[in-house]
């Protein structure tokens, strides 16, 4: 696939199959309380690039799996990532996401994250479902360093002493740990030889820091009707990521009094005079390099898998990954 591959068109590689997954998900959705199904049902409309289960898709074919089982096992990892994304919505008091309303907005942070409660219980019901420990194994400690992240980044918010590294810790937690655990138990699910797991396994933690540092950067640079929130959302927030610590630690003593401010202070008031510092220190081209190295480490870690549509879609993914603008 060319470099500039739309994700529709890796979508389509995997078309049937997403299919199945979205009509399985709805079918899960089903609750004697209307509620649950009613938020359920409007988080899971929301769409989004469904980039998860996608990887579980897209796996699961790259490593020639022929039986069903990565229908359920691409709907519990879409479960898992819409409870977190329920739960986020209330912690960051979140009022916008893929340009809709949010839940939290719409019916209030109890049901929000009642309803995240269930979808989490709802998928580990499916992990016992498909009968393998080794899966329920990785997805259970997957949630447990997601909550983990959400925690760490909860403490450093309008720290503006994070490092970089914690920075880092948080994404791979965070983010990363899920397209990590995609990846990895489409592959146990395959039961193909080890080395391919770990390399699948590598290839779903490096995209998903390639992933968020662009996020990061599209904080500064990205068009708000396209990403479905608010541009700067994350400094509004007091959320030191990757381009305000760079800022601090490289820009002028007056770009990096700019920043710890606000991030201490968190809103939007300097957001112009602040969005020129990042780019004119260098921290933009910084965040956008690092993403590309770790997108091409994503893009080799795929090379002790046979050549197939399936890995040219998820090389073209991890090529994605950087170049988006949403």
């Amino acid at each position: 696939m060319p470099n500039n591959t739309p994700i529709k068109q890796i979508h389509a590689a995997v078309s049937q199959e997403f299919s199945a997954v979205d009509q399985h998900i709805h079918q899960q959705l089903a609750s004697d309380v209307p509620l649950v199904q009613t938020i359920g049902n409007y988080i899971v409309s929301a769409g989004g690039k469904r980039l998860r289960p996608l990887l579980v898709l897209l796996t699961a074919k790259a490593c020639g799996y022929k039986g069903n089982q990565h229908i359920a096992l691409a709907s519990v990892i879409e479960f898992l990532h819409t409870a977190t994304l329920l739960h986020d919505d209330v912690v960051d008091t979140s009022d916008l996401r893929r340009g809709r309303d949010t839940a939290n907005a719409k019916w209030g942070n109890a049901p929000s994250i009642l309803v995240g409660d269930f979808l989490y219980s709802r998928a580990f019901e499916m992990m016992v479902d498909i009968g393998d420990m080794e899966i329920m194994r990785i997805l259970s400690n997957a949630t447990t360093v997601i909550a983990q992240g959400e925690v760490l980044q909860l403490m450093k918010v309008r720290d503006a002493s994070t490092t970089e590294e914690t920075y880092m810790q948080v994404i791979r937690a965070k983010t990363a740990m899920l397209f990590e655990a995609s990846t990895h138990a489409a592959s146990v699910l395959c039961q193909i030889d080890k080395k391919q797991r770990l390399a699948l396994k590598s290839y779903g933690d490096k995209l998903g820091i390639a992933f968020q540092l662009v996020d990061d950067l599209l904080d500064y640079q990205g068009n708000a009707d396209e990403m479905g929130k608010n541009v700067g959302d994350d400094l509004a927030e007091g959320k030191p990521t990757l381009p305000l610590i760079y800022t601090i630690r490289n820009g002028t003593e007056h770009q990096a009094k700019l920043v710890k401010r606000a991030i201490q202070k968190g809103g939007l008031d300097q957001i112009e005079e602040i969005s020129q510092a990042v780019k004119d220190c260098g921290a933009l081209d910084y965040t956008a390099k690092l993403a590309q190295q770790f997108a091409n480490e994503a893009i080799e870690s795929l090379h002790l898998l046979p050549a197939s549509e399936y890995r040219d879609a998820m090389e073209a993914l991890a090529r994605l990954s950087v170049s988006r603008t949403s």
